[in-house]
Order: C-alpha cells, then sequence, then structure tokens
C-alpha cells in the first residue's frame, strides 16, 4: 500500500480582525498589550481547528503570535536598534522598508518562541512544524551596523537560531523550518555561504529539519517581480544542487500558478519535498482537482515517500476566509490522491 501523504501549510496564517490589522504583511495588534497573549493563543486554536479540520496532518500556530515572520524572532535580540531604522532595500532591492539597525554584537537572552512552541504541541495530537526566519533572510530585513559583512551577521544569528531550534525540539516539535526567501534573490551568495549558515543554524537537531525557499508573499512588490523573471523561473536550478548536498531534511517549494518546472525537483533526490499546490498570490480558490493535478504533476518527479503537499508561501496578507477556503481545498485535494490507494 502507498504511503499516506501528509499535507501542511508553508508558515503564516491571516490574523483575525480583532487581533491585527487585517490582509497586511506589516500589521499593527489591535488589542491591549496585557490581553495579547490571550487573544494570539485564542486565534492559534481557532486555526488549530480550521487545519485538523481541513485535513491537514502537519499543523503549525500560524505565526500568530508575531507582528511578521522575521521581526517577530527579532523582537527580543540584544544589540538591535528599534529607534535607528535604515530605510534598506529587500530582497535585492525588490522594495524599500525603514527596518531596525544591528548595533552592536547579537545576544539572545531567553528562548524567544518556547512558549509559543509548547502551547501548540499540547493543544494537537498531531505532527508539528514551528518556522523560524532563516539566517540569510533575517540578514536581508535589517540593517548591518556592526559586523564586517552580511556573512559575519548571518553567521552570529545562525548560532541564536541553533539554540533557539534545539529548544523548540525539546518541547516536542517535530519539524523546525527555516524561511530562506532571500535564497531565490541571491543565489550565488547561496551557494557561497547562505547554506552554510543554515546548516550551522541546524547543527546537532534530531528533529526533522527545514528550509522553505520561495518567491515571496503575495504582494505587489513581489508579484510585479515574477513578471520579470521570464517563462522559466530558473533560481531553483541554481540554488538546489546546494541544498540537496546541505544536511537539511526537507525542502519547501513554490509551484502552483508559478513558471517553475517541475523538473526542477529532480535536482533534490536526497529531499523530502513540501511542494506549493495551492498559490498565496490570489483570491481565487484551487478546485480540489487542481490540487490533485498539481500533486499529480509533482509526483512524476518526487517519490511518493517524499512529497508533501503544501501551500506555496505563507497566507498572512491574505482575508481569513480565502485562506480557509485554500487549506480545505489543499486538505481534500491531498485527500483525493490518498483515496486512489
Amino acid at each position: 500500500m502507498s504511503k499516506k501523504l501528509s499535507a501542511t501549510t508553508a508558515g503564516s496564517l491571516p490574523k483575525p480582525k480583532w487581533l491585527a490589522e487585517p490582509e497586511k504583511l506589516w500589521p499593527e495588534w489591535k488589542i491591549k498589550k496585557e490581553d495579547l497573549w490571550e487573544g494570539q493563543k485564542k486565534s492559534v486554536l481557532q486555526w488549530i481547528q480550521v487545519q485538523e479540520s481541513a485535513g491537514l496532518d502537519i499543523i503549525t500556530e500560524g505565526e500568530q503570535f508575531r507582528i511578521h515572520f522575521v521581526h517577530g524572532f527579532l523582537q527580543k535580540i540584544k544589540g538591535i536598534s528599534w529607534n535607528q531604522k535604515t530605510k534598506m532595500g529587500i530582497r535585492n532591492n525588490r522594495y524599500t522598508v525603514e527596518v531596525p539597525t544591528v548595533t552592536e554584537a547579537i545576544i539572545r537572552p531567553e528562548i524567544i518562541h518556547l512558549k509559543e512552541a509548547e502551547f501548540l504541541r499540547k493543544n494537537t495530537k498531531k505532527k508539528t512544524k514551528f518556522t523560524l526566519p532563516g539566517p540569510m533572510t533575517i540578514c536581508d530585513t535589517i540593517a548591518n551596523n556592526y559586523y564586517q559583512t552580511r556573512e559575519e551577521m548571518a553567521f552570529a544569528f545562525a548560532q541564536i537560531l541553533n539554540i533557539e531550534a534545539k529548544a523548540l525540539e525539546k518541547a516536542g516539535i517535530d519539524i523546525i523550518q527555516f524561511d530562506e526567501p532571500a535564497f531565490n534573490s541571491f543565489n550565488q551568495e547561496t551557494i557561497n555561504w547562505g547554506v552554510k549558515a543554515l546548516e550551522t543554524a541546524i547543527e546537532g537537531l534530531k528533529c526533522k529539519t527545514a528550509v522553505h525557499v520561495c518567491y515571496g508573499y503575495g504582494i505587489k512588490e513581489n508579484i510585479n517581480w515574477k513578471q520579470t523573471l521570464g517563462d522559466q523561473w530558473l533560481e531553483y536550478k541554481t540554488i538546489f544542487p546546494s541544498i540537496n548536498d546541505s544536511n537539511i531534511n526537507q525542502v519547501s517549494l513554490e509551484f502552483s500558478g508559478s513558471k517553475v518546472s517541475p523538473e526542477l525537483m529532480l535536482l533534490l533526490p536526497d529531499k523530502e519535498i513540501m511542494v506549493g499546490v495551492v498559490t498565496v498570490v490570489s483570491d481565487v480558490i484551487e478546485t480540489v482537482e487542481e490540487v490533485e493535478n498539481n500533486i499529480l504533476s509533482a509526483l512524476k518527479f518526487v517519490d511518493r515517500e517524499r512529497l508533501i503537499p503544501s501551500s506555496n508561501c505563507g497566507m498572512a496578507p491574505l482575508s481569513t476566509e480565502i485562506a480557509i477556503a485554500k487549506l480545505k481545498a489543499l486538505g481534500n485535494g491531498t485527500q483525493l490522491i490518498n483515496n486512489r490507494n
């Protein structure tokens, strides 16, 4: 009998309107600081129920405790000035944002996401996944006014991430995923030092480890950038060999609605592949048959034992209603494949 496919989501899920500004990548919290933790937990419980009802087998907390997938981690790191903002191009100048600045050696005074991981683990019997920003992507989302090079800063963050990841593993998290969309913007740097920094972040972990490499959230700047990439998106072709040679266990990639050839998955013969079979750039809801066909396309190039149906990227900028519908399509499409065998 063929192995049952286990579906999951790439990472973030929309925050409810009562918790934070809706459909924004950088929202503001809408409830008082003293009520925030309880509100975040309430939202996580709702999303756990949605994921389980949709038929997903690997559950996340949807990054409900974080205002942003990178800055939510950085807020408790010492050595970063949140008052000294620097205007900086993000993802190789795809868009410009005022970001906090590293002004001295970074120090992590405490485990940052431990309570959140413990809360997730306590509230589902299914496998769990927890996301962290990858070292290169952190360094492409924060200004450097201390370290000699971006590479040096990345390895400093990698060491902090490694300690954090070990604490999350101890809390019972099954998969720790590092989000590295910057890999697609800096291909040569990824080969030169990005993957090595990632390996520093996962050193000594016994749980499954994953790296998420996508073409970005469904925001205008990313959508416009994709239109400049031509008829074939070949960034994966450049970086996948280095990732396949690494110690990472899983690779999460963008596929549905993209111009990524499924043949590029052949460059990852030694990895489990979380393949994006629902998009995050459109409010159009995939039919169950479309999800099924996306999975079948991937199965032509990836062994069933190594395939994990997922979303292309995080869903934070989408509306809650659209995200729920897409998760249902993801779960139902996966179930169609499982029912065949």
